[in-house]
């Protein structure tokens, strides 16, 4: 019985039904949000769903025997939890009322076990994850920017842009509109021109001191949107992309370990580890090598430069 639970669990067909049944699922999800369409075949609709949640509690059986006597090992997948978790609470008596729309959310958060089913977008995932540390102290050079240039623009652009720039946080609500590059010209143009001349023409009353700063307002919003935008966001995709390389290294080397699971040899042989450090001494060697050459063609460079230099100093 193991063994077959432990060839199923593993087989590709197994993961790619599984796959089709989750995406199966997504799909009743949706229906339901046709009010007229989930009337009429109330009925049906809930026999299939009764199928998708024994089609996926098969599945955690399947794998929880796989596991042999140690059937608790099948927890020690973080996927494997949410997998538990998404299913069991689909068979809480959450009764009527608001608990329907409780229990049709649970239902949609089994479209995200479609991560655990791809393992690219497993890889994506773990990425994202292993960037938010980094992605903190990107997001707090972000708010000092925003701070400073929110209190100075309600310094510069109140009296003349009370809806934009009135106080402090409408100051950096427009901002956030300044740098996802939506008409954030019309905000600039308003400081440029003056309200009498752009963006008040439906509250002309709020235009009380019409104040142009056609150079100050160009430098202002032109520089936050080269540091918001251009840098502070190349910033976190360059997060994410260091987070994308250590989740690949990680997969690879798991998958390279259930490699040495399957075939039985357990942990790294000491020759192979062995093998792998003198690659890594001979890669440093020649790099080493390669910047004394490099140091040696500067100096001999420089060492004719320094004959003329003395002998001109001589005469």
């Amino acid at each position: 019985m193991v063994a077959t639970c432990k060839r199923i669990a593993e087989s590709a067909w197994f993961q790619q039904f599984i796959t089709a049944v989750i995406l199966f699922a997504g799909i009743l999800v949706g229906a339901e949000t046709y009010p007229t369409f989930h009337e009429q075949y109330a009925g049906l609709m809930h026999v299939l769903d009764r199928i998708v949640l024994g089609i996926f509690t098969l599945e955690i059986v399947v794998k929880m025997v796989a596991q042999g006597s140690k059937p608790w090992r099948y927890f020690r997948d973080p996927w494997n939890v949410f997998d538990f978790v998404v299913v069991t609470a689909s068979f809480l008596p959450l009764g009527a009322g608001q608990m329907i729309v409780v229990l049709r959310l649970v239902r949609l958060l089994r479209v995200l076990r479609l991560v655990r089913a791809l393992p690219k977008l497993q890889i994506l995932v773990a990425a994202l994850l292993k960037s938010i540390p980094s992605m903190g102290y990107v997001s707090l050079l972000l708010l000092l920017l925003f701070y400073v240039y929110g209190v100075a623009a309600v310094f510069l652009f109140a009296h003349n842009d009370p809806i934009h720039f009135g106080d402090l946080q409408t100051s950096l609500l427009t901002l956030f509109r300044v740098v996802t590059l939506e008409d954030w010209t019309d905000v600039m143009y308003t400081q440029m021109w003056g309200c009498a001349k752009y963006g008040y023409e439906s509250n002309p009353e709020l235009c009380t001191n019409s104040t142009a700063y056609p150079l100050g307002s160009p430098i202002f919003f032109v520089s936050f949107v080269l540091l918001g935008t251009m840098i502070i966001l190349n910033l976190f995709i360059g997060v994410i992309m260091h987070g994308m390389s250590e989740a690949h290294a990680e997969a690879e080397r798991e998958r390279k370990e259930a490699e040495r699971a399957a075939r039985g040899e357990g942990a790294p042989k000491l020759d192979e580890e062995l093998a792998e450090l003198a690659e890594m001494v001979a890669n440093l060697q020649k790099a080493l090598a390669q910047a004394q050459r490099r140091a040696r063609a500067l100096r001999e460079a420089e060492q004719p430069s320094g004959r003329e230099a003395r002998a001109s100093a001589a005469e």
